[in-house]
């Protein structure tokens, strides 16, 4: 035993901007995340930066004695990365390198406020999801309401005949972090999976067949 407490989950991948936004609440809960992540003992996997909410969650949860992984494609490293990193860091070939390791390591999956790369990461766990290749929680830490649009988006969709109501239920969200890991340790998937897990050729894709959380 490491004297961590026991948790559903053991590392959670946290998807956030190399931006701090125009708003303090954003920063500020990026630090609230990283202390609820220190708080249950669980370790962060990120994106690798140094800046933004990257640098502030992920020193966040370093300083707490937690550990850190940041996987980052090397051609970002000049961008993201300024001074010195916290943590271990995994340098990929590129964005479909980082994503694939980020899913392999992690449990479940948390989107703080950011910008196309943010949701582009965010998106492809919640259709890995729909599509079977994996099971684990997808949230949005939906701060000061910046995922409102989205959301309205994603429910529009259920309107329109384009996402099942039942898929719909795959992207939890709530506005603080407590909230929010509520939701994902009491997460049980309802939608059925386009093919099990077992019929996707994982490997190919750098992810691997790595068994879901408990």
């Amino acid at each position: 035993m490491d004297g961590k407490p026991q948790n559903r989950f053991r590392r959670v991948c946290v998807f956030c901007g190399s931006s701090s936004g125009n708003k303090e609440v954003f920063g500020d809960a990026a630090l609230d995340l990283g202390r609820e992540l220190v708080k249950k003992g669980i370790d962060l996997v990120y994106g690798g930066g140094s800046v933004g909410l990257m640098g502030l969650i992920s020193q966040t949860v370093y300083d707490g004695g937690c550990n850190v992984l940041g996987i980052i494609p090397t051609a970002l490293m000049p961008y993201e990365i300024s001074g010195q990193t916290v943590g271990e860091v995994i340098k990929v070939a590129d964005m479909h390198e980082r994503k694939a390791l980020m899913a392999k390591q992690s449990d479940a999956f948390i989107a703080l406020p950011g910008g196309y790369g943010t949701m582009e990461e965010m998106l492809e766990m919640i259709t890995w999801a729909q599509l079977g290749i994996h099971s684990k929680p997808v949230g949005l830490l939906n701060v000061d309401g910046y995922y409102n649009p989205l959301l309205a988006l994603f429910d529009n969709g259920v309107e329109q005949g384009f996402i099942k109501p039942s898929a719909r239920n795959i992207v939890l969200q709530a506005p603080t972090a407590k909230e929010l890991m509520i939701k994902m340790e009491q997460y049980i998937p309802l939608h059925k999976t386009v093919a099990t897990r077992e019929n996707w050729e994982t490997e190919r894709l750098g992810y691997g067949k790595v068994p879901d959380s408990p």
